[in-house]
């Protein structure tokens, strides 16, 4: 860690709960930068599934057995 980092830290420990939530807010907003090369290979990927589950080619799989597996007993 740098000085820099460490000093930030230390003064992150002091701040109230909501304003460390907004502190993280705003740090994950400056580092979810739309990527156009990662877009165009998901737009693809989701091209190629659509295309694969229309043509009966993939097994779909129920909302229900989906969240089913999430759920606690």
């Amino acid at each position: 860690m740098t000085k820099t980092v460490k000093k930030l830290a230390t003064e992150i420990h002091t701040l109230p709960d909501v304003e460390k939530l907004q502190l993280v807010d705003a740090i994950l907003t400056d580092l979810d930068k739309p990527d156009p090369a990662i877009d165009r290979v998901w737009a693809q990927e989701a091209r190629k599934r659509w295309a694969a589950y229309k043509a009966g080619k993939i097994e779909t799989v129920s909302y229900e057995t989906v969240m089913g597996k999430h759920r606690r007993p």
